[in-house]
């Protein structure tokens, strides 16, 4: 008999692919809170910025919401018009999404504009006075 080793990343894989047919109905994908949508975050010296990518949403399907260092993303696609036909594959998504997002500075809500053009929603949000660097004097005597 032939001892076999046990290795616990096939079983992940095995896991990983277990819950990825778990959330598929009928080979359409539900998008998930925890990856959709796709963003880049980045910032310079005054600003954090927030890319989403949101294809086939209009902006009066989306909400965002800021407080202090959080970002959150809300939105709602419909489900499209069933066509007549038969189908044989549906992958694009629909339904609602809610994303959180902790952001690297707190920011000054007042100041925070979005942008949305081509699918991506660009949001620009100034950092507060307290999170930008400051250069300090140094004293001489």
């Amino acid at each position: 008999m032939l001892a076999t080793r046990w290795e616990p990343w096939n079983e992940l894989n095995r896991l990983s692919r277990e819950m990825d047919r778990l959330f598929t109905r009928n080979g359409a994908s539900v998008p998930s809170s925890v990856t959709y949508p796709a963003l880049n975050v980045w910032e310079d010296e005054g600003h954090l910025h927030v890319e989403a990518e949101l294809p086939g949403f209009q902006s009066d399907q989306m909400e965002i919401y800021v407080d202090a260092n959080q970002l959150i993303l809300k939105g709602e696609r419909t489900a499209p018009e069933r066509k007549e036909g038969t189908w044989h594959r549906q992958e694009r998504g629909f339904g609602s999404f809610h994303r959180s997002l902790e952001l690297p500075a707190d920011v000054d809500a007042d100041g925070v504009t979005a942008d949305f053009k081509n699918g991506i929603l660009h949001v620009t949000l100034p950092k507060s006075e307290e999170a930008k660097p400051r250069r300090i004097e140094i004293q001489s005597h």
